[in-house]
């Protein structure tokens, strides 16, 4: 769906904002680029929708180079949200969220249609907000719009620079999880910026480590950044808890579970279904104070996992070069 070929940005003063970058974003994923200030994850970003542009490489839309087009056309046709929201505060909610299907020279009657459906999409009931102004909302609500807004001519692309870096913690996990939910339905494809190797790992299917200098210094799934990063860098930048981190992307496998041996779900306590991650199994088996979780298929029980077993579950989750005993930290 996007394909960046040697894109890179140079600026006149002779500052490189971004080396040439190599990245390829399948249909339907979410691909997080993150890293720390000023290493050009940003920058990258809104080259793919021209609002910089690159000054060297090629950059590809569903199979087309976007570099040549209209700007202002390429934007219409790809979703942005920004962390600030950028909502028209002397406008209701409804009017925001019609905005880009009206730019786009649809009608009123079906801008507002779409815009009723997205607001009740993304958790917002019209009947309550559609009427009230950005002001009115809490800053987790104004997100939302902002999300709603960004889908509302129904782009096959969406781009997100900090979406969630405004709101207080807890809304955000929750934010994160209903928009991941979202995505996954509509099947859209996702450019998404952040600073937060959590958030990173938490909504990726695949993230973008950026290095100082605008370096592309990795472009992996969650579970191979964690488990083998690709120099230094990466491994300072993903920190020493990655061991920790990657209980959050390894899902739980049915070949390390303990048999049943006639224990009955009943009797653990506890219960996850078998695509549940090892940091949910670990969650369930604190609450259920057992030293075990049953793991089972919708009504089939398939075994248990112990806490050796999550030890297993992550060491199997290395290669066999580094499953070999290192007393290297994780």
């Amino acid at each position: 769906m996007i394909r960046l070929s040697g894109v890179g940005k140079t600026y006149a003063d002779g500052t490189v904002a971004v080396q040439a970058v190599d990245l390829e974003v399948a249909a339907g994923e979410l691909l997080c680029l993150v890293g720390p200030s000023g290493c050009g994850k940003s920058t990258t970003l809104k080259m793919i929708n021209r609002l910089i542009e690159p000054t060297t490489g090629r950059i590809e839309i569903d199979g087309r180079d976007v570099t040549g087009e209209d700007p202002v056309k390429l934007r219409r046709g790809i979703g942005y949200v920004i962390q600030q929201v950028g909502l028209f505060p002397h406008q209701k909610i409804l009017t925001n969220v019609m905005t880009v299907p009206l730019l786009s020279g649809g009608s009123r009657a079906a801008a507002r249609a779409r815009a009723l459906e997205l607001l009740e999409l993304v958790g917002l009931d019209p009947a309550t907000y559609a009427d009230r102004y950005p002001h009115q909302l809490s800053g987790g609500q104004r997100q939302r719009v902002g999300v709603a807004r960004a889908l509302a001519a129904d782009p096959p692309v969406l781009l997100m620079d900090e979406p969630f870096g405004a709101v207080d913690p807890v809304v955000r996990v929750r934010l994160q999880d209903e928009f991941r939910r979202l995505q996954r339905d509509l099947g859209k494809t996702v450019v998404l910026v952040t600073h937060d190797i959590d958030e990173a790992v938490r909504m990726g299917d695949r993230v973008a480590v950026f290095a100082a200098g605008g370096r592309l210094a990795q472009h992996a799934t969650p579970a191979e950044l964690l488990a083998r990063p690709a120099d230094d860098f990466v491994a300072d930048f993903v920190g020493s808890e990655r061991g920790l981190r990657r209980l959050s992307v390894t899902p739980v496998d049915p070949a390390l579970l303990d048999p049943v041996d006639g224990v009955r779900i009943g009797d653990l306590g506890a219960a996850i279904e078998v695509g549940a991650t090892l940091e949910q199994a670990l969650a369930a088996m604190l609450r259920s104070d057992r030293g075990m979780v049953a793991v089972r298929r919708g009504p089939v029980m398939l075994g248990v996992l112990t806490p050796d077993g999550v030890h297993r579950a992550l060491r199997a989750s290395l290669s066999p070069a580094e499953d070999t005993g290192s007393t290297a930290p994780d």
